[in-house]
């Protein structure tokens, strides 16, 4: 069969840079879930038959399990599948390809599912940009379960991120079907610019782009690609165009700052709606750039953290972490940067100076989980390096990836540990085999050095300095066209990505700019869904992703049937408590 264009006239686009990979997936191996149901999801994943060289369909069921649990609470007490949502089997077609923007140097992966039911009298495409730095099914659990069952077809990109990791020692990358490829043999994922002596490559990190500057257009080139895919999968019924098909883009995290950044480069009306969960956006002017705010945290929140308020809360206590969180303190102190004569002066002045610059309670309460997991130093260490497009042997502060086998020097990957990096990694190391080496020194508080590093790129004046703040500046989303819909929902514990730095000024800047988004706040929602089956986090939280599939539900009852928007609200949310989670404490 021909190979369709990635494009429609007029609409132009990224050129392809593979051939469109066409597979047909049903029973065992169904677009939603690969054949594994929920009861598989929940499951351990499955063994590759050969560990060293698992073939594409076992990789793609693995990265769908990895990415399902990666955002969903699907653990006993969570209530996915009876209380909201279900994964049901969706028998279809996937298209995927590679495809590069004019001015950038990595590619970008874009996939498109189309059921077999579609819904050719309704038609409808989500557009879904991975959450996170994660691979290409990283929004599956919220566009696709609630869109695949539906009938609508769902294209999803990695955003110029992903797991397609590079092995420099055995100049390997990822090839469309996921499976290692030596560079020169087949289109890679990514590939680095320049070989280095060893170490892994990070296509977030060392693509030699920012590729956070460009996910809205990301986004709308993903939804092109769906339309020239419905064409490839329905040519009696081509072409599908966005005059006679509705596309919504939608995303979580990363993911949904993805959908408002599309939102603010859509002149052309591309979209015909919005739905943005717990975004990572920022406007000129309002708010705060999560870089800003990331790198505060990493250096107060160990040290506020032992202040005597958050002696119950979940993962303020890590006994492992406990000495370097206390020597903290006293780096602060010695940097001039918390006042105190003892410990606990120390610790409430780090708070302190947390709460007055907009951090709450309830945020820094749920952001101990953070600080324990060490993600503010990963997501630090990987930005940086975007914005200051550097290479992998050369990353600011120190820092590089490489597989290290619990040990302080770096080792070379062997094959199992590099087949399932595609598979199982997140996009951001440490993971999947690979650690975040360097940054660090002999001291009580190791970490200090790399991370005070970080936040002087964001404080200081230097050169790096500036050129940093110019690629965060260059994120900043733009105003989208009047009379779009757009629906947002947080949650108000959000300990990543703050509430109040991220969502909240941007519906502020667009109200003030005449554009009336629908917000919806979620008292007892934080970012990180897949938490709340840990034990003893989930007690005190709701899950949000039920919020996410009202939204959808929402937007395309507006656009389909043109029922009225809901309208903004506040939920009166209850948490969980430590039995199952009823529909009650939703607010629904």
């Amino acid at each position: 069969m021909p190979r369709p264009a990635l494009v429609h006239p007029a609409m132009p686009d990224p050129a392809l840079v593979s051939d469109i990979r066409e597979t047909r997936h049903s029973g065992d191996d169904d677009l939603l879930s690969a054949g594994l149901g929920l009861a598989g999801l929940r499951a351990k994943p499955a063994a590759f038959a050969d560990a060293a060289a698992p073939t594409p369909q076992e990789l793609r069921r693995r990265a769908i399990h990895a990415n399902w649990n990666g955002i969903a609470d699907l653990g006993p007490l969570g209530g996915y599948g009876t209380l909201y949502g279900g994964v049901p089997s969706v028998p279809g077609r996937e298209y995927q390809a590679f495809a590069r923007l004019p001015d950038a140097q990595a590619p970008f992966r874009v996939l498109a599912q189309v059921p077999d039911a579609f819904d050719a009298k309704a038609r409808c495409l989500l557009v879904a940009p991975a959450s996170g730095s994660r691979g290409v099914y990283g929004a599956i659990a919220l566009a696709g379960a609630w869109g695949l069952p539906r009938g609508c077809a769902v294209v999803y990109t990695d955003k110029g991120a992903g797991t397609g990791y590079y092995d420099f020692d055995s100049r390997t990358g990822v090839a469309l079907d996921g499976t290692r490829a030596a560079r020169g043999a087949a289109p890679l994922e990514f590939e680095p610019a320049h070989e280095a002596a060893g170490g892994v490559a990070i296509k977030h990190a060392h693509s030699g782009d920012n590729p956070e500057a460009d996910w809205g257009r990301h986004v709308l080139a993903a939804a092109r690609f769906g339309l020239a895919a419905l064409d490839r999968a329905f040519p009696a019924a081509a072409p599908f165009t966005p005059s006679n098909t509705r596309v919504i883009a939608v995303g979580l995290s990363n993911g949904g700052g993805a959908a408002l950044q599309a939102a603010g480069l859509d002149e052309a009306g591309l979209l015909s709606g919005v739905v943005a969960l717990e975004p990572n956006v920022h406007v000129e002017g309002r708010g705060r750039a999560a870089f800003d705010y990331i790198t505060e945290a990493a250096l107060y929140l160990p040290c506020a953290l032992l202040d005597a308020r958050f002696e119950t809360t979940p993962f303020a206590r890590v006994a492992a972490a406990l000495p370097a969180w206390r020597a903290r303190c006293a780096r602060l102190h010695e940097a001039g940067l918390v006042d105190g004569g003892n410990l606990a002066a120390q610790a409430a002045d780090a708070l302190a100076r947390l709460h007055a610059h907009g951090w709450d309670e309830a945020t820094l309460a749920t952001a101990a989980s953070t600080t324990a997991f060490d993600l503010w130093r990963a997501i630090g260490a990987t930005y940086t390096s975007a914005y200051l497009r550097a290479p992998a042997d050369a990353m600011p502060c120190g820092f590089r990836f490489a597989v290290a086998h619990g040990a302080p020097a770096p080792a070379p990957a062997d094959a199992a540990t590099r087949a399932a990096w595609w598979s199982d990694a997140s996009g951001i190391p440490p993971g999947a085999g690979i650690a975040l080496l360097g940054g660090t020194d002999a001291s009580a508080d190791p970490s200090w050095v790399g991370l005070d590093c970080l936040r002087t790129l964001w404080s200081g004046d230097g050169a790096d300095a500036r050129r940093l703040h110019a690629s965060v500046a260059a994120t900043a989303a733009k105003r989208p066209r009047a009379g779009l819909p757009i629906l947002i929902a947080q949650g108000e514990r959000d300990g990543l990505l703050p509430i109040a730095f991220s969502s909240a000024p941007y519906v502020q800047a667009l109200e003030a700019d005449g554009v009336a988004p629908v917000y919806w706040r979620v008292p007892h929602a934080q970012h990180f869904d897949a938490f709340l089956a840990l034990p003893g986090f989930g007690d005190g939280y709701v899950p949000l992703l039920p919020y996410g599939y009202a939204a959808l539900d929402a937007v395309w009852a507006h656009l389909a049937d043109g029922a009225a928007l809901p309208a903004s609200r506040r939920f009166d949310t209850t948490p969980r408590g430590a039995a199952a989670l009823d529909r009650g404490k939703l607010g629904f």
